[in-house]
C-alpha cells in the first residue's frame, strides 16, 4: 500500500520466561493466555462481567455487563460501586489491614509508610474536610501538588464522595492551571506550599495564586505544608490542609456510585488548540486497572512494587494508585529526582526497600546508561524479580542494557503500550508467558483487539507498518473529552470508522508480535518513503558513542523531506568528523533511504517534565523556524536556544 509505514527496523534476538517465573507466575502458559484472549475476543460481555463480579466489591449488582457499540459503550450499568471502597475499605476486611499500602521517600530523605488502616482513616478524614468545605458529588476539583501522600489520600477522598478529581501535573504554568480549571469548572483547588525537585523548591503555592486571578469557578484552596516556605494565605479562600484535619471524624462511608459515574478528568496536551480533558468513569476503569495491574507484574502480596511515574500522568493513576491499591499491593511512591543528590538514587531506592518490580520509562532508561554502568553496580538490585517501560517505544539497545544491567538478566521485562486515553495497559508481554523481544510490546492483553491498517481501514500483512486501531471497545477505554463530545468522537473515531485510532504507527511481525514505531506525526516522509522516527532513533542509539538520539523531518527541495538527527553522545561532545562515521552506521543498519541529512550534537534535548521529546519544537529548529504554539510544559527552556546556536552537520 502506498500510504503504508516502512518498516525497516529488523530485531531478532528474543527471551523467553526464566523457568522458575513461569512456574510461580498468575499466567503460566500459552494455553491459559489463548484461552482468556479468545473468550474476551468472542464473549467480551462475558469475560468482563465475570470478572466484574468476582474481582470488584459492589454495593448493588449490575443489571448488564456491556451496553452499545462502540464510542458509545457503557459497561455495568445499573451497579452501585465506589473506587475508594475498592482500594481501601475491602483490604481491612482481611490480614492486609496492617499492610503497608503506600511507602513513601521524600527527594530530602523523608520517609513515611501508611498501612491499609491508616490510610483509610487518612481518606476518611479528608473526605469529610472536602463535605465541610462544600464539595458534592458530581463537583469537579484540581490537585496540584507535588509527589507526597496526600495527593494519593486526596485523590482517593474525592472517590469516596464522587467528587471528579482533575490532577494537574505539578510542573505545569499557571496559565496552565487557570486553562484546565476554567475548562474543568473546578470548584476547589489542592495544592501545597512547594514541593523539591533536584534540591530546588517548586513554587507550586504562587502558581496556584497566580491562576486564581483566571479561575472564577474556583471557591477555596487546600494547601499542604510540604517545603515550609513563606506563602501567602487569602482569607477565606485558602486553608491549611494540617488544620483542616484536626479533630475531624474519621469515619466516612463511601458513596454508592453509579458504575458510569466520572471518577477523573486527565488533561491531555492536544496537537492544536486548548487541552483536552479525557474522562475516565469508575467501574469499568477500576476493573480495567486492577486485572492489568495483576496480569501485567504478576503482582504477588509479598511484592514491593515501584512504579517511578508522576501521579499527574496517567501511569500514575493507574499503576501507582487505583491499580496497586485494588490489589492491596505495597505501592513505593518516590517524591524527587533520579539524579538527587547523585545519580545513584533509583538504585538506593531499590537495594534500600528491597523493590521487587520495577516500572519505569525510556526515556530514563537512555538517561541511565549515559550516567555509566557505575552507578547502579553501587548497589545490590537482586531483590528485582520483574522490570517495566512505559510512555513510549523502547528502542532495542536500551532494553538490553535493562536486561543486563538492572535485570541481571533473571528478570523479565515486561514494554507495556497504552495512552491515557485508554486508561490502562493494551497491548505487553506477560512476564510467565511471552518470549519477549527487544523493543517489541508483543501481544494485546485479555479484551484488547488491535488491527493494523490503511489510511482507508484496510487491515495489512505481517511486517507492513499503518495504523493502530482497535477493533472492539474495552472496559477502561475513555467515554468522552469533558464538555466536548464531538472533539471526542472527531479526534479518536473519524479516521477509520467503526475503531478508536490511538495516533500511533505499528506493524505486526509473523508471530503476531506488535511494534509501535511512534506517532503517525512523527513519519518521515523521504523521497516518497515513510519511514518511522523511532526506528532511525533505534539505528542511532545502537552506535556505541550515543546515548540518546531524536529524529525529526525538515523541508528537503530534492526529497521532500529531509532527516534530522539530534544526538545525545556518551561523552563529551565529539568533533564533526564523527558525524559523517554516524551517518555511515545509521546508513549500514536500515539502508541508503535512512542516511540522515543533518547530525547535531547536543548535551541535551527539549522535553516535557514527564520526560517526553519535544519533537515538535525540533522540527522548527530543524526547518530554521521560531517556536510556535505551547511551551508551557517544556523543562528547560535554554536547550532550546542552545541548540538554534549550533551549526548544521
Amino acid at each position: 500500500m502506498s500510504n503504508a509505514i516502512e518498516s525497516v527496523l529488523h530485531e531478532n534476538r528474543s527471551f523467553p520466561p526464566p523457568e522458575e517465573f513461569s512456574a510461580n507466575a498468575l499466567i503460566s502458559s500459552e494455553e491459559q493466555y489463548l484461552q482468556m484472549w479468545t473468550r474476551a475476543k468472542d464473549e467480551p460481555a462475558a469475560f468482563w462481567g465475570d470478572l466484574a463480579q468476582s474481582e470488584l466489591d459492589w454495593f448493588h449488582p449490575f443489571d448488564e455487563a456491556m451496553q452499545g457499540e462502540m464510542p458509545e459503550t457503557k459497561w455495568f450499568t445499573g451497579g452501585k460501586i465506589n473506587a475508594s471502597y475498592q482500594c481501601l475499605d475491602r483490604h481491612l476486611k482481611t490480614w492486609r489491614k496492617n499492610k503497608a499500602a503506600i511507602i513513601w521517600e521524600g527527594e530530602d530523605g523523608a520517609q513515611r509508610t501508611f498501612t491499609y488502616q491508616e490510610l483509610h482513616r487518612e481518606v476518611c478524614k479528608f473526605a469529610n474536610v472536602l463535605k465541610k468545605l462544600g464539595v458534592e458529588a458530581g463537583d469537579r476539583i484540581t490537585l496540584y501538588m507535588p509527589m507526597v501522600p496526600e495527593l494519593a489520600i486526596a485523590m482517593l477522598a474525592c472517590a469516596r464522595i464522587g467528587a471528579t478529581h482533575s490532577i494537574i501535573f505539578g510542573g505545569f504554568s499557571a496559565d496552565a492551571i487557570s486553562d484546565r480549571n476554567n475548562d474543568a469548572q473546578s470548584k476547589l483547588v489542592i495544592t501545597a506550599d512547594g514541593g523539591w525537585r533536584r534540591g530546588k523548591e517548586v513554587p507550586l503555592k504562587a502558581n496556584v495564586d497566580a491562576s486564581m486571578e483566571k479561575s472564577p469557578s474556583v471557591e477555596k484552596v487546600v494547601v499542604v505544608r510540604r517545603t515550609g516556605a513563606d506563602v501567602s494565605m487569602a482569607p477565606d479562600r485558602d486553608y491549611w490542609w494540617h488544620e483542616l484535619m484536626e479533630g475531624v471524624d474519621a469515619d466516612c462511608p463511601a458513596a454508592q456510585l453509579d458504575s458510569e459515574h466520572p471518577l477523573f478528568i486527565l488533561y491531555t496536551s492536544g496537537s492544536t488548540g486548548k487541552p483536552k480533558g479525557v474522562l475516565h468513569t469508575t467501574a469499568g476503569y477500576m476493573l480495567g486497572v486492577t486485572m492489568t495491574t495483576r496480569w501485567v507484574f504478576d503482582l504477588k502480596d509479598e511484592d514491593t512494587y515501584w512504579c517511578t511515574a508522576d501521579i499527574g500522568w496517567i501511569t500514575g493513576h493507574s499503576y501507582i494508585v487505583y491499580g496497586p491499591l485494588s490489589n492491596g499491593a505495597t505501592t513505593l511512591m518516590y517524591e524527587g529526582a533520579p539524579n538527587w543528590p547523585d545519580e545513584g538514587r533509583f538504585w538506593n531506592i531499590v537495594e534500600k526497600y528491597a523493590v521487587n518490580i520495577f516500572y519505569t520509562a525510556p526515556t530514563a532508561i537512555r538517561a541511565f546508561i549515559k550516567w555509566g554502568d557505575e552507578w547502579p553496580a553501587k548497589y545490590d538490585l537482586s531483590s528485582l524479580r520483574l522490570l517495566g517501560t512505559v510512555g513510549e517505544p523502547i528502542n532495542p539497545e536500551a532494553w538490553m542494557w535493562y536486561h543486563r544491567t538492572i535485570g541481571g538478566e533473571r528478570c523479565p521485562i515486561v514494554d507495556t503500550w497504552w495512552q491515557t486515553e485508554t486508561g490502562g495497559i493494551m497491548i505487553s508481554p506477560l512476564p510467565g508467558v511471552t518470549a519477549t523481544k527487544p523493543g517489541s510490546c508483543t501481544r494485546p492483553l485479555p479484551g484488547v483487539v488491535p488491527a493494523i491498517v490503511t489510511e482507508e481501514g484496510e487491515e495489512l500483512e505481517a511486517n507492513q507498518g499503518g495504523l493502530l486501531v482497535m477493533t472492539q471497545p474495552w472496559p477502561h477505554m475513555l467515554r468522552t473529552l469533558y464538555g466536548d463530545h464531538d472533539r471526542f468522537l472527531e479526534t479518536y473515531f473519524s479516521k477509520i470508522p467503526g475503531c478508536y485510532f490511538a495516533g500511533d504507527g505499528a506493524r505486526r511481525d509473523k508471530d503476531g508480535y506488535y511494534w509501535v514505531m511512534g506517532r503517525v506525526d512523527d513519519v518521515l516522509n523521504v523521497s516518497g518513503h515513510r519511514l518511522s522516527t523511532m526506528e532511525v532513533e533505534s539505528a542511532l542509539v545502537s552506535h556505541d558513542a550515543i546515548a540518546e538520539a531524536a529524529v525529526v523531518g525538515f523541508p528537503h527541495e530534492l526529497k521532500g523531506e529531509g532527516i534530522c538527527c539530534f544526538v545525545i553522545p556518551k561523552g563529551d561532545i565529539p568533533p564533526d568528523e564523527m558525524k559523517e562515521e554516524v551517518k555511515q552506521h545509521v546508513r549500514q543498519q536500515i539502508g541508503a533511504i535512512a542516511t540522515p541529512d543533518q547530525i547535531r550534537f547536543t548535551n541535551a534535548l527539549p522535553k516535557t517534565r514527564s520526560g517526553k521529546i519535544m519533537r515538535r519544537l525540533l522540527r522548527d529548529i530543524a526547518a530554521g523556524k521560531e517556536s510556535a504554539g505551547d511551551t508551557t510544559t517544556l523543562e528547560d527552556y535554554t536547550v532550546l536556544a542552545k541548540l538554534r546556536e549550533q551549526d548544521e552537520g
